[in-house]
């Protein structure tokens, strides 16, 4: 094994492992900033010792032994002043945690449940929580946040650190709540999960398109989520969401990695199992009482094209029905932007450009590079390949992905070759 192999392995291990790594050390020091400090200070161990002693056989385990060590170290820390050491090994041992070569903590799920319902305490604002979720369980940066936001990174970053700094400070206990408080958290908590299936999804940063780990992740904690409040219709919603996108994943890429359309997508890889799973869940949804929610009408758009035998049985007329009624319960520009592409498909493309314009000269989506992809779509089915080009390009600009760039300026370069070709 070469010196880089070790370093190799860390950063993949840790990319992984973060979230959990955090989650079982917040569990025992209950404070979640602290915990995100002592996960790092078990990377920089395991970058010390593991390019001379080699790999161990289970890192993740060894991790987050090594982390959990620490944080009895600092609970052994503080309670010296009050109470003798001998109490204080008392009261730890059923804390120990394994030996390097055991497997993960079984409840590990459950940590990161409590980590997510942490940060979506009452005591931070929508924003600061989604962002904390993000940099906590997502493994982003504050720039791929920042990008996810649409805001300035500095912005970003004053929330993630004034959020927990707010947690610290309130002594917020790390457990899932019960009753009333739960219900209280559990939109925003819906909300975070979602997120970070997106960002498994469709990766905001970095050198692929997708991050499956996260979609599992996010896929795990939703089926969680169902049986912890079974009576909440959103939850089985967002769980039917995410199955049926799911889905898809085998079939969003090429052997070589390349983005795939939806449209052209192989559709005997999708999974057959997840759609199922999917669709059963948004039934349970519907049958509720009450309006449809936001995650309700979503897996309904998601089931339309899990139904479709071929993109051409794509029932557009009813997703674009189901993107009106979206833009009534949740009304955002990312909305009207998808709106837009449900009428283009299903009326035209020139019934759909005034909206998209529109959405452009309002300036709110001024850095989401999906505006002018979208926008560079409308007018290369319109036949006006220059312009379609110089939006492709543009698109690609704002995109931090490199595959997703790839396949933009490869658009470009088609509608330049086509304009070329015409004139």
């Amino acid at each position: 094994m070469t010196a880089a192999d070790p370093l190799r392995t860390i950063n993949a291990v840790f990319r992984m492992e973060r979230a959990k790594l955090v989650a079982g050390t917040a569990h025992i020091v209950k404070d979640v900033g602290l915990a995100e400090e002592i996960v790092q200070e078990a990377l920089v161990v395991a970058l010390e010792r593991w390019p001379t002693s080699g790999t161990p056989e289970n890192p993740g385990a060894w991790l987050m032994t090594t982390a959990k060590r620490r944080a009895i170290d600092v609970i052994r820390r503080r309670q010296m002043i009050e109470r003798k050491q001998d109490e204080i090994a008392n009261d730890l041992e059923e804390a120990t945690p394994p030996d390097a070569d055991a497997a993960l903590d079984d409840d590990i799920g459950d940590d990161l449940l409590a980590l997510i319902f942490t940060a979506c305490h009452p005591v931070l604002s929508d924003e600061a929580a989604s962002a904390l979720t993000l940099r906590l369980l997502g493994g982003l940066t504050t720039e791929e946040i920042a990008r996810a936001f649409l805001v300035p990174e500095p912005t970003i970053a004053q929330r993630i650190v004034r959020a927990k700094r707010l947690l610290a400070e309130a002594g917020i206990g790390f457990a899932v709540p019960r009753g009333p408080e739960r219900a209280e958290r559990l939109a925003l908590v819906l909300k975070v999960v979602y997120l970070i299936f997106n960002e498994g999804y469709a990766a905001t940063a970095g050198e692929e398109w997708m991050r499956p780990p996260l979609c599992d992740e996010a896929l795990r904690l939703g089926r969680i989520l169902q049986g912890l409040v079974p009576e909440e219709p959103e939850v089985h919603a967002l769980a039917a969401l995410m199955e049926l996108q799911a889905s898809r994943l085998r079939s969003r890429t090429n052997a070589a990695g390349e983005l795939i359309l939806l449209l052209d997508q192989n559709r005997s890889l999708w999974d057959p199992l997840l759609v199922r799973r999917g669709l059963a869940a948004l039934e349970r949804a519907e049958r509720a009482d009450g309006t449809r929610g936001a995650y309700t009408l979503q897996a309904a758009i998601a089931a339309c094209h899990a139904r479709a035998r071929t993109a051409e049985e794509t029932d557009w007329v009813r997703i674009a029905a189901l993107y009106a009624t979206l833009s009534q319960v949740a009304p955002s520009p990312v909305v009207e932007l998808n709106h837009a592409v449900a009428i283009s498909m299903a009326f035209g493309p020139a019934a759909a450009l005034p909206a998209v314009e529109a959405l452009e000269e309002g300036g709110t989506l001024t850095r989401y590079h999906l505006l002018p992809s979208v926008h560079g779509d409308l007018l290369e089915r319109l036949g006006r390949g220059r312009e379609a080009a110089a939006h492709f390009e543009k698109a690609a600009s704002l995109t931090e992905n490199a595959r997703e760039r790839q396949f933009l300026l490869g658009r470009a370069g088609k509608c330049w070759l086509a304009a070329r070709g015409s004139s």
